[in-house]
């Protein structure tokens, strides 16, 4: 990642999403609203009941049924009226099921979009197919996740929300979620990473970790949202102060790579 070449449209990308916007660690502990901060993760055991789900993009989501208890937590919690994901893991079968705009019904659940994914695979989704995300990448691929920081490395590029994307996709996206044509617009699955020249040192640990990933793994824009906010899973373990650090980052920290030399096949995660 280090290594790949700065992207020509580079400047123009990072000033559409803002080159003076800070950035915004969108997770945390405690709450905001009433709500954990962030998105959440629900762990399943091994046997965990499979029940139905209902879509309103059927013909672009797996069908299941899907491993998620009556009381998975939802992003923003059970009254919120925003994305509304979901995500269930099962860390026996190294499987996530991740929906969007989810809701209790019956005996399952009814959602915008749903996807599975298998951690052990680098298989892609279908060209042209959503997910959970916009984007079509799996959300807990990108997420901070409180084990890994304390574990002292993040070994993964990092989910990101930009204002605005122009059509058609980056790899390794699946799904475009734009009708612009702007040029100066990343598209979704576009990689930004932090420039190396970015001091890192002097910051607390917890967002030194996620700021040095961000240098060696980079983010990937997934989804529409505020300029710059990185997604994690809530923990209360998160020390909110030293995760504040990072606003001290500002798009013109970044820049946009090209990431065509790493890829293998379209079809496939997998990089050279």
């Amino acid at each position: 990642m280090r290594k790949l070449p700065v992207h020509p449209k580079s400047a123009a990308m990072v000033a559409s999403i803002g080159a003076g916007a800070a950035m915004h660690p969108d997770f945390g502990s405690g709450t905001w609203e009433g709500a954990p901060i962030g998105i959440p993760v629900t762990t399943v055991p091994a046997g965990q009941k499979k029940v139905t789900v209902s879509f309103e993009y059927a013909d672009e989501s797996d069908r299941g049924p899907y491993p998620i208890p009556a009381n998975a937590k939802i992003e923003g919690g059970p009254q919120a009226d925003g994305d509304r994901h979901v995500i269930a893991f099962d860390k026996t079968a190294c499987k996530v099921y991740e929906l969007f705009s989810a809701y209790p019904q019956g005996g399952g659940w009814r959602a915008g979009s749903g996807a599975v994914f298998d951690l052990r695979s680098n298989k892609l989704r279908p060209a042209g197919w959503t997910s959970a995300d916009a984007s079509g990448l799996s959300i807990f691929a990108g997420l901070v996740r409180y084990e890994e920081v304390a574990a002292g490395r993040i070994d993964h590029a990092i989910r990101i929300t930009v204002p605005k994307t122009r059509t058609g996709y980056t790899w390794p996206a699946t799904h475009s979620a734009s009708s612009a044509t702007d040029a100066n617009l990343p598209q979704l699955g576009q990689r930004l990473r932090l420039k190396a020249s970015v001091s890192t040192g002097s910051m607390p640990r917890q967002a030194r970790i996620v700021a040095d990933a961000m240098k060696r793994y980079g983010v990937v824009v997934a989804d529409h949202g505020s300029a710059w906010y990185i997604s994690g899973a809530p923990d209360d373990r998160w020390d909110n102060d030293a995760l504040r650090a990072l606003k001290s980052l500002t798009g013109s920290d970044f820049e946009v790579v090209d990431t065509g030399g790493l890829v293998v096949s379209r079809t496939s995660g997998a990089v050279r």
